[in-house]
């Protein structure tokens, strides 16, 4: 069993949450913390969550998950919720770089992914739970590969031009019914004049028949 499905199942499930998306990281920049130097718990592999809860309204988590080296669990650590996540750095938009940045209200921290492509995939998940459930002010994703917004492009030319057909359908809609009424009414002309010239043609007749 991956270590990311026993984080789900250990440490989201038992909080009726549900894991969206992990990647394990290492910082960039090693921080000095003094108890590992005074007999802390030494090494540990460290974990970017996302995760949302089961109730509603949905409240949407990034969590920092850590296992200590000679552990077989996993412990909770830093926590934060979505709509504190202000920015999302992906350090080079040229190349699949597994370096990130996080920036939330009250830190910021800098990371390295096991691979670019392990990154790329967070950051889609993360786009994603993004738009979904933030309504107001959405962090900013910055120096990120242009392919990370291509699907939300594709579906916003989609929408457009559904939208668009649409439009053209209930215009043309619009034109035939002009048509079909002017039509009507010069049939209805032409009806009247018939009837009138008949009329006519019935007076001359009789007139004359007299």
């Amino acid at each position: 069993m991956s270590a990311k499905v026993i984080i789900s199942k250990e440490v989201f499930s038992p909080q009726d949450e549900r894991m969206l998306g992990a990647v394990q990281v290492k910082r960039r920049t090693k921080k000095k913390i003094p108890f590992l130097a005074t007999g802390g718990q030494g090494e540990y592999r460290t974990y970017i969550c996302l995760s949302v809860t089961n109730k509603k309204p949905p409240q949407v988590y990034v969590t920092k998950v850590k296992q200590f080296e000679g552990s077989s669990s996993f412990v909770r650590r830093s926590q934060w919720t979505l709509d504190q996540l202000r920015q999302v750095n992906g350090i080079d938009p040229n190349k699949e770089s597994p370096e990130f940045d996080l920036q939330f209200d009250n830190a910021s921290d800098q990371w390295v992914a096991n691979s670019g492509s392990e990154k790329f995939t967070f950051f889609q998940i993360l786009l994603h739970t993004c738009q979904r459930y933030l309504s107001d002010e959405k962090p900013e994703f910055i120096n990120c590969q242009s392919r990370l917004f291509a699907g939300n492009s594709i579906l916003h030319s989609a929408a457009d031009s559904v939208t668009s057909a649409v439009q053209k359908a209930s215009q043309a809609l619009n034109e035939r019914g002009e048509r079909l009424g002017r039509a009507e009414e010069s049939t209805a002309d032409m009806m009247n004049s018939a009837q009138q010239f008949a009329d006519t043609a019935h007076k001359l007749a009789m007139k004359h028949k007299c």
